[in-house]
């Protein structure tokens, strides 16, 4: 079972800088996710979703599985190209997650010019997570255990009095 977290954020190019943050603790195997959307409340009110690409993601894992395959049969380059490729295709064609009625609703409720991350967590070690966080969020809505939130919420107080 999944777990659902959404963090409000100032703005969308902060919203969108942890996303991006989120792609090396997917490399660390700290964190697998389902789907990772930032939702924008432009100024005028309008709601936008920005759905950053998990192909990038893909790519790497596929490249390391193809590599080890390649290396047993004496081809890495050629393995290691095609696990790239089979990764970057199957993080693209990934279209399942979270609603998109649903992060539109979350949206609405945003005041205009911020952002949220919203992120469909398949696992995550929270433990060596948790720390790793460096900006500051709040928490809106989780899935999560009780307890399990609000260390997320500490982690993320903590990270803006860093």
């Amino acid at each position: 079972m999944s777990d659902l977290v959404a963090i409000a954020y100032p703005d969308v190019a902060t919203a969108q800088q942890v996303a991006g943050n989120l792609g090396d603790a997917v490399k660390q195997h700290l964190i697998e996710l389902e789907d990772v959307v930032v939702v924008e409340r432009r100024q005028d009110g309008k709601v936008k979703l920005h759905q950053p690409s998990m192909a990038g993601i893909g790519a790497a894992g596929g490249a390391l599985w193809g590599g080890l395959i390649g290396l047993i049969f004496f081809v890495p380059l050629f393995g290691m190209a095609l696990g790239a490729a089979a990764g970057a295709a199957s993080g693209a064609l990934a279209d399942h997650g979270v609603d998109d009625k649903f992060m539109k609703q979350l949206g609405e409720e945003l005041e205009p010019g911020n952002a949220a991350l919203i992120l469909l967590i398949r696992k995550v070690t929270a433990d060596k997570i948790l720390p790793e966080i460096k900006v500051p969020g709040t928490v809106i809505q989780t899935s999560l255990s009780d307890e399990t939130e609000q260390q997320l919420k500490d982690a993320l107080a903590a990270a803006g009095r860093q």
